[in-house]
């Protein structure tokens, strides 16, 4: 990325900041309403004072670590499952329907499962994250698997590779863009889900310490925890970004246009334009002719003259030949 690109970002961020800070402190009032809204002044004093205690921190690591732990089990469960369903028609016809009748459901309203199902809120948030990100992974991988060329897998069993050299080498490295497409859309999805579950059953973490904050009516500390959260979401699915540009280092990526005057660019051809007769003349007046056709093979030591075509006896041009001579091993 370069450092105009990155100006550019941050500009955005700040003219944003900038704006809310303008509408909250004027109490814009017209159909939206900023007068009871905490200006971006006042949220970033709160976030300072919370980040000089040791409770925020302790709340930002616990989300983390749900997060975490959520999401790499979604990982491994979703490429596993996707990739067996779109190999094996026997795994897609035995667990494709449950998992079909299973998607549509959110995953915060797996919240009173989680609860009767496993002995501690910790380990029911972990499950709700790994839901919530488990189905995105899925899908995507089992649409890249299946749309992987038939051709790679033949080449390797015609030099004599087996099921798990096909897997290893053919199915994952060419299903990797759409794995990690699921993967960027199941961050998101999971961040969503832990704060929303920390919120209805949890004991501490960032969502959790967002709905006190909203119940004491501290409306900076809200804001506070939905920055945070938003700043974690940030860093994790870029994390997940670069981590898929490494591991997909061997695709082609689109060249960037050289940067320059427009005079030193070449224009790119109209294409409905006619293209140029070769024959046409150039600036010096000089007219371009169609190459001729070579002679055959050998003509030049048949004919005892080299570059001459065969029969006039490299007298092309001038005349016939005089009586007595010979013309190409010929006497006339």
């Amino acid at each position: 990325m370069t450092g105009r690109r990155r100006l550019l970002r941050a500009g955005s961020l700040v003219a944003a900041l900038l704006l809310w800070q303008a509408l909250t402190s004027l109490d814009v009032n017209l159909w939206l309403r900023f007068e009871q809204f905490p200006t971006a002044g006042e949220v970033a004093a709160e976030l300072v004072r919370r980040a000089q205690r040791g409770e925020y921190w302790t709340d930002l690591a616990d989300s983390l670590r749900r997060i975490v732990t959520g999401f790499a089990l979604a990982a491994v469960l979703g490429v596993a499952t996707g990739t067996a369903i779109a190999r094996s028609r026997l795994v897609s016809d035995l667990v494709g329907p449950v998992l079909e009748v299973l998607r549509p459901i959110p995953a915060i309203a797996l919240v009173p499962v989680a609860i009767l199902l496993f002995p501690s809120n910790e380990q029911g948030i972990v499950f709700i994250t790994c839901a919530a990100a488990f189905f995105p992974v899925l899908v995507s991988t089992r649409h890249a698997v299946a749309a992987l060329s038939p051709v790679w897998e033949e080449a390797v069993l015609t030099m004599g590779g087996g099921r798990w050299r096909v897997l290893l080498s053919v199915v994952l490295p060419g299903a990797l863009p759409g794995i990690f497409g699921g993967l960027s859309v199941g961050i998101g999805v999971s961040w969503i889900c832990v704060i929303s579950a920390e919120m209805i059953s949890g004991e501490y973490g960032v969502g959790y310490r967002t709905w006190q904050d909203y119940t004491v009516v501290d409306y900076p500390g809200v804001f506070v925890g939905m920055a945070t959260i938003g700043a974690l979401g940030w860093l994790t699915a870029t994390a997940v970004e670069r981590l898929g540009h490494r591991l997909t280092a061997w695709l082609p990526r689109p060249a960037t246009a050289p940067a320059g005057p427009p005079a030193l660019r070449r224009p790119f051809p109209n294409p409905g334009a006619t293209p140029p007769d070769p024959r046409a003349s150039n600036a010096g007046g000089a007219v371009f002719e169609p190459a001729r056709r070579l002679s055959a093979p050998g003509a030049e030591r048949r004919n005892g003259v080299r570059g001459e075509a065969p029969g006039n006896g490299g007298r092309a041009g001038r005349g016939p030949a005089p009586q007595g001579t010979t013309t190409g091993g010929t006497r006339t």
